[in-house]
């Protein structure tokens, strides 16, 4: 029974106090104390006088499911529950809890979580923690032997000391760690079970080295050296911030990773265009490439050349120079006639522009994708329009004239050079800036 119905029901039967007591499951939010989120101070005071009451009366036995966000008040001051979390964590975290789930936002000192909760054995059934907004330090190996999923969200402990919190999780299947900033060397050891990696917005970490054998997904931003081991079964790769990430992907990626499904590349940097390469992509079905550099965007036919089971294919355009306009140059398109992509089905180009190459990308595309179902073309260069939820509010238009005139070149570009190449079995959608909120004066 959901935690607010099972108080309800104690409130009324004498009889089911005792069950409430041992109610196994608390989720302890606004919503499921029914605090108003639009009052101040009082309800950050209730909140503390509930929890506080409902855990104190609890006995402390059968707890399975402890989920606590403790955030500061609307004054953005530190809510008075900050200092009751010892308190609440001695009583709910006892043998056979199986999720901890703890977001502890501070605004002057971040809380230090007690490690000693989690030591001696005392919650070898723990399956899932998630931590965010603290300071963790522990100094022992802990006893997380049944631990199958482990995240962590700015929190600060050093590569030592997660180390020491990896070291006996021998059942982890899932590790994400985002914005804890005191690592610099993640080790991980040996664990045979880990099938999902991800590393986010970690700014000092610079190396990721372990084993993980059947690691099957792998998402990673961030310029670091990776040695995984042998990484033959990762299925899903996404790895943003990947210096010279198409070449790496192109010529490593096939024979290190060849049961790939999934591949996402964001490079901000690129020496060399995407060579073509005789190695493959024999399993990959989704491949989505961000640049936010000058290349050769033709060149990128080397990944669906690569790649005969590729059915969606998205390409997103970040430009901090002028493009080479088609326009400028009009000498004739280049083609590869003798290439088929034939299991392709939706392509999708965001923050189109009339660059040649991508023009030329465009046409290669449906002229050797037999099966295409889709193809869009987005020239509104990172504009998002709300005009059509909601009538009375403007989106953010585009203030820097060229960058709208640029749009509307590509708009042109596409109407002039694709669309007459269009199949009638190809459904063709062309986005354009919002024209309500981004009016060129004649």
């Amino acid at each position: 029974m959901p935690m607010r119905e099972a108080a309800r029901v104690a409130c009324v039967s004498q009889a089911f106090v005792r069950s409430w007591r041992c109610h196994p499951n608390f989720t302890f939010t606004k919503e499921t104390l029914c605090l108003n989120e639009n009052a101040h101070g009082k309800d950050e005071m209730d909140f503390t006088s509930i929890v506080d009451c409902i855990l104190k009366k609890h006995s402390g036995v059968g707890v399975k499911t402890l989920h606590l966000p403790v955030f500061p008040d609307r004054n953005n001051k530190d809510c008075c529950h900050l200092y009751h979390l010892d308190i609440w964590l001695q009583i709910a975290v006892t043998p056979g809890i199986q999720e901890l789930i703890l977001k502890a936002y501070s605004v002057n000192t971040k809380y230090n979580f007690p490690y000693s909760v989690l030591s001696d054995g005392t919650v070898d059934s723990l399956r899932y923690f998630f931590l965010a907004y603290c300071d963790f330090h522990p100094t022992t190996r802990l006893g997380l032997k049944s631990l199958t999923r482990l995240d962590m969200h700015s929190v600060c402990i050093t590569d030592g000391e997660l180390a020491c919190l990896l070291s006996n999780s021998f059942a982890l299947e899932q590790l994400k760690l985002s914005s804890c900033s005191e690592i610099m060397c993640l080790k991980i050891p040996c664990l045979k079970r880990l099938i999902c990696l991800e590393v986010f917005s970690c700014t000092r970490l610079q190396v990721i080295e372990g084993e993980a054998p059947n690691l099957s997904s792998f998402c990673v931003s961030g310029e670091l050296q990776v040695s995984l081991g042998e990484t033959l079964r990762i299925e899903k790769l996404s790895w943003s911030c990947c210096p010279n990430g198409t070449f790496y992907a192109r010529t490593e990626l096939p024979s290190r990773m060849p049961n790939l499904r999934t591949l996402m590349i964001h490079s901000n940097r690129e020496l060399v265009n995407t060579p073509m390469m005789p190695s493959k992509f024999l399993h990959l079905k989704l491949l989505l490439i961000g640049l936010g550099c000058d290349i050769d965007y033709f060149s990128l036919v080397s990944f669906l050349d690569a790649s005969p089971s590729l059915e969606d294919f998205t390409l997103m355009v970040f430009r901090f120079k002028e493009p080479k306009s088609i326009f400028v140059d009009r000498s004739d398109l280049r083609k590869m006639p003798e290439h088929r992509y034939d299991k392709l089905k939706n392509v999708e180009v965001i923050n189109f522009t009339s660059e040649r190459t991508l023009v030329e990308l465009a046409c290669q595309i449906l002229e050797s994708a037999t099966s295409l179902e889709c193809l869009t073309v987005d020239a509104t260069l990172e504009l998002r329009c709300r005009c059509s939820v909601n009538k009375s509010v403007h989106c953010r238009g585009l203030t820097d004239r060229r960058t709208l005139e640029e749009a509307r070149r590509a708009l042109v570009a596409a109407e002039t050079y694709i669309k007459p190449k269009i199949p009638h079995t190809v459904e063709f959608k062309a986005v354009e800036p919002c024209r309500r909120c981004n009016a060129v004066d004649p």
